[in-house]
């Protein structure tokens, strides 16, 4: 059996960060597992701009970012193995991995980081009637067929759903020769970055319909065309306003889903809004020693976001395995009030609070001139003032510790207030 203090599953952005953080905070037995031929994981599709902003104060492509990840995770020599599948892990942090090179290994960990990240909804998952031609794809399958293996996936596309990744394909796919039709969103706001709607859409002239979905895929062996309808309050197509687009590629870009069949296995607690685990502040689950971060906990919009996290969970996963990581002391829930979906992490232990504390939240709609309350016990301790607010956007509140003096059980709320109100 194999022995190391740490093993982080997942070698994309957050896997890589909290490898390298550990490693920081004085830990030398880690090992990084990753399923695929390349460190990396998505970013390496992600050939386009805009990442490192946050991080490095300059514009980096996906493959720019996670190569200075990757430099630095040689540099300080971690261990990892590349098309290594993690079959499953046990509640004593046994883990069952397989690859062609070193066969079937068990390896004990003393912490375990899962950063697995997510998977998109497939045309399964939504339940798209007509035939099932070819020319289907979702848009992050797309994405690497174009980006990475150099095929073409059609001339003329449509797009259903306005995810970061789908709106990002429609200027991809114009750039490579494509015409992009139109993009449909069921909702009657975009689930993407306002910058991507500008950038991607806006500066293309591609028409983003909001409140409409598709209701038929026509062809038999490949899409000839898709039908769109404008849908109601109840999300249900309205009679008489269909459109029909003639084309020979659909995109899905429907949702993103955190990546927990290993962690369901584990006993690891789900939360069912966001359909990551349940994680304290130091992003550690309900299994003591094993820590979650990145887009398996819930889907970020910005990789520098995913890094900060993952940070912290490669800190606090160093602690655990120095004992460090304090398990006393009072313990606050967080609870999401009017107009927020959930909060991360959704326990707080003020102990190993050092200085401040951020929570992470999104809205379940598009507001203007709000402002957003945060209460412990009742009592308000922060009120912040928000312009625009939308669900494609995630939104963080910093609280100090200060402001954390409680008793045993006390419940942080964060809420959405009209201004004025």
């Amino acid at each position: 059996m194999l022995k190391y203090d740490i093993v982080v599953i997942g070698g994309g952005p957050a896997g890589l960060a909290a490898a390298i953080e550990a490693k920081k905070n004085g830990v030398d037995s880690i090992l990084v597992i990753e399923r695929d031929r390349e460190l990396g994981g998505i970013l390496q599709q992600c050939i386009h701009n805009g990442f490192g902003l946050h991080e490095f104060k300059e514009e980096l492509t996906g493959p720019e970012y996670a190569e200075k990840f990757i430099v630095q995770l040689k540099e300080l020599g971690i261990e990892y193995k590349l098309d290594t599948m993690v079959l499953d892990i046990r509640e004593d942090k046994i883990i069952s991995a397989i690859n062609t090179v070193d066969g079937f290994m068990a390896i004990k960990a003393k912490a375990i980081v899962l950063a697995m990240g997510c998977r998109e909804r497939t045309r399964g998952a939504i339940n798209i009637p007509g035939t099932r031609p070819a020319g289907v794809f979702t848009a992050g399958t797309a994405q690497r067929f174009v980006n990475m293996e150099g095929y073409m996936v059609g001339r003329k596309v449509v797009i259903l759903g306005s995810g970061d990744i789908g709106l990002i394909m429609a200027r991809r796919m114009t750039l490579e020769g494509a015409e992009v039709l139109a993009v449909a969103e069921l909702m009657p706001f975009s689930g993407g970055l306002t910058r991507n709607i500008v950038q991607c859409l806006d500066d293309y002239n591609i028409p983003l319909l909001l409140s409409h979905t598709l209701i038929k895929i026509k062809g038999k062996n490949r899409v000839e065309g898709v039908v769109i309808a404008k849908v109601d309050e109840n999300r249900k197509p309205i009679p008489g306003t269909e459109k029909e687009f003639e084309c020979d590629t659909l995109l899905l870009s429907v949702g993103l889903i955190p990546e927990n069949e290993l962690s369901i296995q584990a006993g690891i607690k789900l939360d069912p809004v966001t359909s990551g685990p349940i994680v304290n502040e130091a992003m550690e689950t309900n299994i003591e020693g094993i820590f979650a971060c990145g887009n398996v906990v819930h889907v970020h919009d910005l990789v520098d976001f995913v890094t900060a996290e993952s940070r912290r969970a490669g800190e606090n996963a160093a602690k655990y395995v120095k004992n460090k990581l304090k398990k006393d002391g009072a313990v606050l829930k967080t609870q999401p009030g009017d107009g927020i979906r959930y909060i991360v992490p959704h326990v707080v232990r003020s102990e190993n609070i050092e200085k401040n504390l951020d929570l992470f939240m999104r809205v379940d709609n598009v507001y203007h001139n709000m402002n957003m309350v945060v209460k412990v016990d009742g009592k308000e301790i922060k009120r912040i003032k928000k312009r625009h607010l939308a669900p494609g956007e995630m939104e963080s509140v910093r609280i100090n510790k200060e402001d954390l003096a409680c008793i045993y059980e006390s419940v942080i709320t964060v809420s959405l207030e009209r201004e004025g109100a």
